[in-house]
């Protein structure tokens, strides 16, 4: 038997998604921007290239300057490396999505009925390949120039989630910059300034205390450096500490912070 069709008038239409809806509308959007890097390959470049570049020229220019050799520096440099490399490829989550909004490809998301996250959060989501191509190749690269770390495969592993899921959060922070600025060029202008002095003051490449000490105050409560000594502690000894800690609760906030800031701006602007 045939069920009637409701008039236009009588239907109640949902001004919300559910939970659920959300998070099957954001991994759809995911599986779409997987696509879009499988079709333009050129995307990958820069997490091919910058890991592989970055951790020869800093390892064989720092280390014996630093540590008397190569081998003593790499147990420092590598974990240093890792979130340096995977933190700053978490900017390009912040360009690529200034360009689709220049060209109207979120226009036409606004007005499906899907969660009002699931475009950003779909595009951030299918991002984590590229973290994950960046994480793969540090330590490959670290592995091929003698680094052993002392912490084995699980701890590694779990250090390699933990730069993947921290630098997804932080991209929430850029995706915003992505919403409001006006451009793709201005985006990267003021992810680097803000980025660049968090990286480099930080215990990635050298040790804080050959810092001077009115700069030490900051390496120490630099988030970066709480994420770095936690992927050091985790890769090098296998040890839980702290920082780990530390770094997940900064994640949770970005993404409590940002989320709905990046959301908000995007339906106000998209």
């Amino acid at each position: 038997m045939n069920q009637p069709i409701t008039p236009v008038s009588q239907r109640q239409l949902r001004n919300h998604t559910s939970f659920g809806q959300s998070v099957r509308n954001s991994f759809t959007m995911a599986y779409r921007g997987i696509l879009k890097i499988r079709r333009t390959p050129e995307q990958l470049f820069d997490v091919t290239f910058q890991p592989i570049i970055f951790t020869l020229m800093f390892t064989y220019i720092f280390g014996g300057a630093i540590s008397g050799n190569v081998q003593s520096y790499l147990p420092v440099i590598i974990p240093g490396i890792l979130v340096q490399t995977v933190i700053t490829t978490s900017v390009v989550t912040g360009v690529q999505l200034r360009e689709d909004m220049d060209k109207g490809v979120f226009d036409r998301f606004k007005s499906l009925p899907i969660a009002r996250i699931a475009p950003l959060a779909g595009a951030l989501l299918a991002d984590t390949v590229r973290y994950t191509i960046a994480t793969v190749l540090t330590f490959t690269m670290g592995y091929i120039m003698g680094y052993r770390p002392g912490g084995g495969l699980s701890h590694v592993a779990i250090a390699a989630v933990l730069v993947i899921v921290c630098a997804w959060a932080i991209s929430w922070i850029f995706a915003f910059f992505g919403v409001i600025a006006r451009t793709a060029s201005s985006v990267q202008g003021i992810s680097m300034i803000i980025l660049f002095p968090l990286t480099f003051l930080s215990n990635a490449f050298v040790p804080v205390k050959t810092m001077p000490h009115w700069l030490q105050w900051f390496v120490n409560i630099n988030p970066i450096s709480h994420l770095v000594t936690a992927v050091r502690n985790l890769a090098n000894t296998g040890t839980i500490g702290i920082d780990l800690a530390i770094s997940l609760i900064g994640a949770a906030v970005a993404v409590a912070i940002f989320a709905p800031l990046t959301v908000r701006a995007y339906m106000r602007r998209a």
